[in-house]
């Protein structure tokens, strides 16, 4: 079944900058330096990277960080735990924007 998201194109993410190398090599050099050791972990930095992917809903992201985070050196428990944290963090922000729901019944109801 063919799908809008195809693993071939991950490869091709350097293709972006043809048209304006510029931008594209600022952003590169960016991405570059933010993965890099530094404070934390590429190991950390890259179990960071999957559970934001998850939240984003990012097919590519999540490709390339499974095995981001299984070549730094990650298990499959910490990586399960990793998108754990997110669902919390995503599933409470959800519940939160219920008190601005819960606020303008309040003020409607009046």
């Amino acid at each position: 079944m063919e799908t809008y998201y195809n693993p071939e194109d991950l490869p091709k993410f350097e293709e972006i900058g043809k048209e304006v190398p510029e931008l594209a090599q600022k952003f590169f050099e960016y991405y570059g330096a933010v993965f890099a050791q530094g404070e934390l972990t590429e190991r950390e930095k890259a179990l960071i990277a999957l559970a934001v992917a998850h939240a984003v809903q990012c097919p590519y992201c999540i490709d390339a960080y499974t095995e981001a985070c299984l070549e730094k050196g990650s298990n499959l428990a910490e990586m399960t735990e990793a998108i754990h944290v997110v669902t919390a963090i995503r599933g409470g922000a959800s519940l939160v924007h219920g008190i601005q729901m819960r606020n303008m019944t309040e003020k409607l109801s009046m």
